[in-house]
């Protein structure tokens, strides 16, 4: 995720801290500060702040092990203001594997709940308003905390725990792709109530929710419709037969030339031992104003994303575009290019599809692709 900071590992999996959740420990200091007029309350809110960091990643943690445990990797854990995501390199394969790994989650809250009260003797705050629940202790606003983010969570909204636990529910009795449409349109409901109810009370907080859920519920919901009407695709469906390869020694006026000619965007850079680069056009706009038409393409060419096999699924090498953020993939057949593949291409192949009426209904759920928690 980007404006992300990379905190470190837990289990091999690595832990990254989006900007936004920066605005959440600034307020909690600033309220203890203001509140108290000194230093040592902001810094014991500081505290609560690194406490409520770890039940967050403990909480990721649940749904990445739990995934571990039906052979799903973690690419890795972004902790939110309003929780945390992981994500997962792929779907579960079965319904019920998604409705563990959705529950995992907020069971780890629970059991941090029972053993503050149970072990630890903790009691919920008796306060009512937020500067009076600042207030309390130390334990007991960890305690509620917890109660919030397994409460929160279940609610029934893309991209929460319950939203895919309903999606998972649903994904039993009817096709994948129409549960998570299902299930991404009462997040949505849900997400026109936070903002509403935000805009009625005051609370900016809770449009940001609405705007999260909102966008999450639909990018779910389009990405898995994409997913299925690309199963069983092959490659080689998708891919640009027609393009221009560079050599490493040839201008950029070249370039330039090629593509005001014709609709290919970014180009393969092969040398005479074969090896790939690619220069895109957004390095081929630099390097013109940098160095002019006669500089040479190696000098702004850059590594390749790996070559996908004309033959391979689609779905696969669409989601390794996405991983890696790479404008093109070169595609292979018998170790020689045969073709080039991009994110539009594939989009226009989608409409193609529609238009014929060959979409899929996405009655399995697609292995490929990553999902998030």
């Amino acid at each position: 995720m980007s404006w992300s900071w990379k905190l470190g590992r837990v289990a091999g999996i690595p832990i990254y801290l989006h900007w936004t959740f920066v605005i959440l420990i600034i307020w909690l200091v600033a309220a203890g500060v203001m509140e108290h007029q000194h230093l040592w309350q902001g810094a014991e809110q500081g505290a609560f702040v690194v406490a409520l960091f770890a039940c967050v990643v403990l909480h990721e943690l649940g749904h990445a092990l739990t995934a571990r445990r039906f052979g799903v990797p973690t690419s890795d854990i972004t902790l939110l203001p309003i929780g945390g995501v992981a994500r997962l390199q792929r779907i579960p394969e079965k319904p019920v594997q998604e409705l563990l790994v959705a529950l995992a989650g907020p069971a780890v809250n629970l059991v941090i709940i029972a053993v503050l009260m149970g072990v630890f003797g903790v009691r919920f705050p008796t306060a009512s308003g937020t500067d009076e629940i600042l207030r309390e202790g130390f334990w007991s606003k960890l305690l509620l905390v917890n109660v919030f983010l397994a409460a929160f969570n279940m609610l029934p909204a893309f991209p929460m725990d319950g939203g895919r636990v309903l999606r998972a529910l649903l994904a039993m009795r009817l096709p994948y792709a129409r549960a998570t449409r299902l299930a991404a349109s009462v997040g949505q409901l849900m997400a026109i109530g936070f903002g509403l109810f935000g805009l009625g009370n005051g609370a900016p907080m809770l449009l940001f929710i609405a705007l999260f859920v909102w966008i999450g519920a639909e990018a779910e919901a389009v990405q898995v419709a994409e997913r299925a009407a690309l199963k069983d695709v092959p490659v080689r469906d998708a891919m640009l037969t027609d393009f221009q390869i560079l050599h490493p020694e040839e201008k950029l006026g070249r370039a330039a030339e090629l593509l005001l000619a014709g609709a290919q965007q970014d180009f393969p850079v092969v040398d005479d031992g074969g090896a790939a680069l690619v220069l895109t056009r957004a390095r081929l706009m630099a390097g013109l104003a940098a160095r002019g038409p006669e500089a040479p393409v190696r000098e702004f060419a850059e590594a390749a994303a790996p070559a996908v096999a004309a033959d391979g699924p689609l779905v696969v090498a669409v989601a390794m575009l996405r991983e890696r953020a790479a404008p093109c993939v070169p595609v292979t057949r018998d170790g020689q290019m045969v073709g080039l593949l991009t994110l539009e291409n594939v989009g226009e192949l989608l409409m193609v599809r529609a238009a014929l009426g060959k979409v899929g209904d996405g009655s399995v759920a697609p292995a490929g692709g990553e999902r998030m928690y």
